[in-house]
C-alpha cells in the first residue's frame, strides 16, 4: 500500500478498519544542518535626497535572493519584502535615543519611527534557486538577507548621493538631521581647505 492509501483508509474510510486496530497516523523528523542554511542576497537601492529637508526617498529597490528550492513563491516574496522593510526602518528611521540624564526618550511609536507604506517603494525581487550541497531538499532559510542587506544598500546609496561632498555614511539611521549635520560639516571643511 502507498502512504496515500493508508491515510485514506485511516481517515476517510474509518469503517474499513476494526475499532481496536485504529491508530492516529503521526510522523515527526528533525533536521539540524551542520553547516547552516541561511539565504544569500544582493540588494540595489536608488535614493534621492531632498536638498531642503534632507529627507531620503527610496526611488527604486531590487533584491536578488537565493533561498534554494522555493516551495511557496508568495510566502518567499512576503518574507523578502518584510525583511527589506525592516531594513529600511533600520537604515532611515529606527533609533533608540536617551537624553543627557539617561532617560529613554523614544519609548513609544510617537517617537520611535517605523516604516509606513509611504516609506516603502515597490520592491523588485529576483529569485535564484541554486542548489545547496549536503542539504535535504535544497531549502534555505528566508528573511535574513533582507534585514542584513537592506541597511547597507541604503547607506551606500546615500553615501553615493553625497559623494560630491566627500561624505560617507557610517552611522545608522541616516536621518534628515544626520544628513544635515554631515552636509554642514562638509561645507565647513571645504571652506577651510
Amino acid at each position: 500500500m502507498t502512504f496515500k492509501d493508508v491515510a485514506n483508509a485511516v481517515y476517510s474510510q474509518m469503517g474499513a478498519i476494526p475499532r481496536e486496530q485504529r491508530e492516529d497516523l503521526a510522523v515527526s523528523e528533525t533536521y539540524d544542518p551542520y553547516l547552516g542554511t541561511a539565504c544569500s542576497s544582493t540588494h540595489l537601492a536608488m535614493v534621492e535626497i531632498d536638498p531642503e529637508t534632507y529627507g531620503v526617498t527610496i526611488k527604486r529597490y531590487v533584491v536578488a535572493e537565493d533561498c534554494g528550492r522555493i516551495i511557496n513563491p508568495m510566502i518567499v516574496d512576503g518574507q523578502v519584502q518584510g525583511a527589506v522593510v525592516q531594513g529600511i526602518g533600520a537604515a532611515l528611521l529606527e533609533e533608540i535615543v536617551y537624553d543627557d540624564q539617561g532617560q529613554f526618550v523614544t519609548a513609544s511609536l510617537a517617537d520611535y519611527l517605523v516604516p509606513v507604506a509611504t516609506n516603502v517603494p515597490p520592491i523588485g525581487i529576483v529569485h535564484i534557486e541554486a542548489d545547496l550541497p549536503n542539504n535535504i531538499g535544497g531549502f534555505r532559510g528566508m528573511g535574513e538577507g533582507g534585514t542584513i542587506g537592506a541597511p547597507a544598500a541604503i547607506a551606500n546609496a546615500v553615501s553615493d548621493a553625497l559623494s560630491p561632498l566627500s561624505i560617507e555614511v557610517d552611522t545608522l539611521p541616516v536621518t534628515p538631521e544626520r544628513i544635515f549635520r554631515m552636509v554642514e560639516a562638509a561645507r565647513a571643511r571645504n571652506k577651510v581647505v
